[in-house]
């Protein structure tokens, strides 16, 4: 029977058609408008778009799975009417066009934004509340909406399982993503320095590895984070820069001080018709909870990661192979040996 997959062009989404197609299932991708990460796939695709509750029920038409990886990812504080276009009625949208066309299974990309991470002392897992206050970024109300749509589903019969992966980096990052952009910075001397803090980094192929398990054996209802290495900017930036020799920004910026500079980023990333380097989301994802369970995704889907510096090499090998990046492994690196 065949397997859809919503947002098939984005990170986890054309990492997941891969991985489907390896396992030889019929595959159905939905896509709105950029299909680079599909191009030299042999996948059945269809035009869409998670707004249109007619393009999903076309798309899942006969669909045995659907895997809902489609939403708009947002460091800005000025994009909430996108943000509940997109996830949260889109996701509404998602839910009634599985439940209209008798879908079996849905599995719901969520995130650890959408989970409340105070207090900061104590490890997230899957019970902590998903956020809900205005002091929360747009982003991460969005997701916590979309899930809540999820759960009414559930209770009006849709199985559905729901997956809060971390920040995701790894191979297959067409567009690219929001923390492959920050390598492909570190990589290129675009960053002036880096600010304190870190985050949570999981391989997009452990992400799509335990949602493939949780579509196969995870019951009815669960959740499941799917969490990988806490690793600081300033571990990134070292590690970047012994694997491809660039030269690692040495100024790190304390908190209080990144705050300050956000309206001159802002401003110059305008100027320049850009993004800018970081924002107040950014910093406050930063500076979040840093120790996250997946003691649950470990015990009922055997979810492993594997090392964070495995998942950078082939990230950096994977840009230099696609054209993004020209720097080769450094030559003094282990790996380029």
């Amino acid at each position: 029977m065949t397997v859809v997959v919503t947002g098939a062009a984005g990170h986890i989404g054309g990492t997941l058609v891969r991985a489907l197609l390896a396992q030889g299932r019929p595959t159905r991708a939905l896509v709105h408008h950029d299909r680079r990460a599909l191009e030299e796939l042999d996948v059945e695709t269809t035009q869409g778009d998670i707004r249109d509750p007619a393009s999903l029920r076309r798309a899942f038409a006969g669909a045995e799975v659907v895997y809902h990886a489609a939403a708009h990812i947002s460091l800005r504080m000025d994009e909430w009417p996108l943000l509940e276009a997109i996830n949260v009625t889109g996701t509404q949208n998602v839910v009634e066009a599985c439940l209209a066309c008798g879908v079996r299974r849905l599995v719901h990309f969520s995130s650890i934004h959408a989970l409340e991470q105070e207090p900061l002392d104590v490890p997230v897992d899957e019970a902590r509340p998903l956020v809900e206050s205005a002091r929360h970024p747009p982003y991460d109300r969005s997701k916590a909406a979309a899930e809540r749509c999820v759960r009414e589903g559930i209770a009006r019969g849709l199985d559905a399982v729901i997956l809060y992966p971390t920040g995701i980096i790894g191979p297959y990052d067409f567009r690219p993503s929001h923390l492959g952009s920050v390598v492909l910075s570190i990589c290129q001397g675009k960053l002036p320095a880096l600010v304190t803090g870190g985050f949570d980094w999981v391989d997009v192929r452990d992400v799509v590895a335990g949602a493939m398990r949780a579509e196969e054996r995870a019951p009815p209802g669960a959740s499941y984070l799917l969490s990988g290495h806490w690793v600081s900017a300033r571990d990134l930036a070292s590690a970047v820069s012994e694997l491809t020799g660039a030269r690692a920004p040495r100024l790190t910026v304390p908190i209080w001080a990144a705050r300050l500079g956000i309206p001159f980023v802002v401003g110059l990333a305008r100027l320049n018709k850009g993004e800018p380097l970081y924002t107040r989301v950014a910093l406050r994802a930063l500076h979040s909870n840093r120790r996250i369970s997946h003691e649950r995704a470990a015990r009922d889907l055997d979810y492993r990661t594997r090392p964070f510096r495995d998942t950078l090499i082939d990230t950096l090998q994977w840009f230099r192979g696609a054209g993004t990046l020209d720097r080769p492994l450094a030559a003094n690196s282990p790996e380029a040996q």
